[in-house]
């Protein structure tokens, strides 16, 4: 869409206020907010931000930033009837120069997708975004009581929850973002809904833009949304598995029917799914960015807590669904939804691209489950943990050159700063279960 598009559609749809919208380092969805009457100089770069009040952008001396808005990514925000017309508009972040801002973490999945197009693929990739809906008590403050008993595709009954759910993906469908299915999930009050995209970025996009819609049509319905990924102690977390592919002219590059390998995976798939493998723990950090992150990635919730791949074992880091061929794809399981995607999906990239250039193998499938083994039988299968909580996570990523390099030296030293921060947060607060098991030893 030119510019003269955007405008000529803007008019038509009497669009009254343009939501200028980008994310911080964690993801958080930030905006500015303009009339219609000044999207042309919008368009033409010119609104600028105080980028040292941005969460892991710039010191105060630096401040000055602008918005670069993405005219693909225009889109009529869903409204009550009779309010006036709102459209958003995603943005890249530059400096005064008009260069890239490197902290930019959509630039920074622009990035290492120009590296895939270099190698001579596309990508492609899906998410299935869990969360949850709370009610809202009548001082507002957000809580984990949910009236919901229903489990996993459950109909009946019908609550607000399920409207509410119902409402936003419809929401997302006005937009023109692709929603493939919406269900109830295992836990109480858990729901997904399922995220396509024409492309990796568009993907990125549609993630960011569904946290923020499901979060405006829940609080519609009095409920609150969460993509905390562990509220409960005893039920299954939320997750965001992600589904990947790399295409090479116009076909998937991970299927090869006549390959004798698992899945029908050809020697691409099973190297993206050796690269995965082999930089899962660099990437924890990013994929699993929360203290709380970690409390999910545990045995016995359909979480992974290990470093394997399987055909059909669902706990396990990574998945090969066997569905209609060849549309094989590569899901993995671990990331959850307080990520932020750019980051998220540019590490996964990266890593499964290293994996192709190097050949990697990732050994052969495990299907028994893996908690059940011992050490030892875990150590000669070359079965390794995730980390088990957000400092190992840091420094994991400390340990592994090729995802810093994916995130880029200013992201990674801003997100390394503020993981760390929260974990000493954390670590030196006094918890509700310290009191139970001390306070009268």
């Amino acid at each position: 869409m030119t510019k003269r598009d955007l405008l000529r559609r803007a008019k038509d749809l009497d669009v009254r206020l343009v939501r200028l919208q980008f994310n911080d380092i964690h993801g958080v969805t930030k905006n500015v907010a303009i009339p219609v009457a000044e999207l042309e100089a919008a368009l033409d770069d010119k609104v600028a931000f105080d980028g040292s009040c941005i969460e892991g952008f710039v010191r105060h001396e630096e401040s000055d930033m602008y918005l670069a808005p993405d005219p693909r990514t225009f889109a009529v925000l869903w409204t009550p009837p009779g309010s006036p017309v709102e459209a958003r508009l995603l943005c890249d972040v530059h400096n005064p120069d008009g260069s890239p801002f490197e902290g930019c973490t959509r630039s920074t999945l622009r990035r290492v997708l120009e590296e895939v197009t270099r190698e001579g693929f596309s990508a492609q990739a899906s998410a299935e975004l869990e969360f949850f809906l709370f009610e809202h008590p009548k001082d507002g403050a957000a809580t984990t009581f949910t009236t919901d008993r229903g489990s996993y595709f459950d109909l009946s009954p019908m609550d607000r929850g399920d409207v509410a759910r119902c409402d936003a993906a419809m929401a997302l469908q006005d937009m023109g973002i692709h929603v493939e299915a919406t269900h109830h999930e295992v836990s109480h009050g858990q729901h997904e809904i399922d995220l396509n995209a024409p492309d990796v970025l568009g993907l990125a996009d549609a993630i960011a833009t569904a946290r923020v819609v499901v979060k405006t049509v829940a609080a519609r319905h009095n409920l609150h949304a969460t993509f905390m990924p562990k509220p409960f102690t005893d039920q299954d977390g939320s997750g965001l598995h992600i589904a990947q592919r790399l295409m090479r002219d116009g076909k998937n590059a991970f299927h090869d029917a006549g390959a004798p390998n698992p899945g029908s995976l050809s020697e691409t798939g099973l190297s993206y799914i050796g690269g995965l493998l082999a930089h899962a723990r660099g990437f924890t950090a990013v994929t699993n960015p929360t203290v709380n992150s970690y409390k999910r990635l545990v045995a016995g919730y359909d979480a992974p807590a290990y470093i394997q791949w399987s055909l059909r074992a669902k706990s396990a880091l990574i998945r090969v669904p066997q569905q209609a061929l060849p549309e094989v794809s590569v899901e993995l399981r671990s990331p959850d939804p307080l990520c932020n995607p750019y980051l998220a999906l540019a590490c996964v990239l990266k890593a499964g691209l290293d994996g192709v250039k190097r050949s990697l193998a990732p050994g052969d499938p495990v299907e028994s489950p893996v908690t059940s083994l011992s050490d030892e039988e875990r150590l000669n299968l070359g079965i390794e943990q995730l980390p088990a909580s957000l400092q190992e996570a840091v420094f994991a990523l400390d340990d592994d050159p090729l995802m810093r390099a994916a995130l880029g030296d200013h992201s990674y030293h801003r997100l390394r700063e503020a993981e760390l921060a929260e974990w000493e947060s954390y670590r030196t607060q006094v918890h509700p279960w310290e009191i139970e098991a001390y306070l009268s030893m």
